[in-house]
């Protein structure tokens, strides 16, 4: 099996480390290959593909990060056409920006993954809503 070299901070190897320990795990390399794997398949769901979906983005980043909040705003205006509505506001000291994007899986995803690639973010989670099962949902 080949080896990759990654960069991370010493507070997130020992989380998988502590990860690890706890769920025998072999060590920090099983972690990561699961996580890979995970990410990797996270939107290959044939189920969500070629459906109109609602998004929605959590993004948690320290408070008075100027650099994170100019990305997310360039974000927003570059897939405006998607983002339905924006909130931000304050938890902690972090600060939580959510997004309510409206489009297929591709747009959605390709958004998830630019947002995960901004430095300083400490996390981003989402969900997905199939607009077209919504009336479904009320009928039951």
């Amino acid at each position: 099996m080949p080896v990759v070299s990654v960069s991370m901070p010493a507070d997130l190897i020992e989380r998988l480390d502590d990860l690890a320990a706890e769920h025998d795990y072999t060590g920090r390399s099983e972690v990561v290959r699961e996580s890979a794997r995970i990410l990797l398949g996270e939107f290959e769901n044939d189920r969500l593909e070629d459906r109109e979906l609602a998004g929605i983005v959590s993004v948690l980043y320290d408070f008075g990060t100027q650099s994170v909040e100019r990305r997310l705003t360039q974000l927003r205006h570059d897939h405006e056409e998607h983002v339905a509505s924006t909130l931000h506001g304050h938890v902690d000291d972090y600060c939580l920006e959510l997004f309510v994007l409206e489009a297929d899986l591709e747009v959605i995803s390709r958004f998830v993954g630019q947002v995960r690639s901004v430095e300083d973010v400490r996390t981003v989670d989402y969900s997905l809503v199939p607009l077209d099962s919504v009336g479904q949902l009320q009928e039951s």
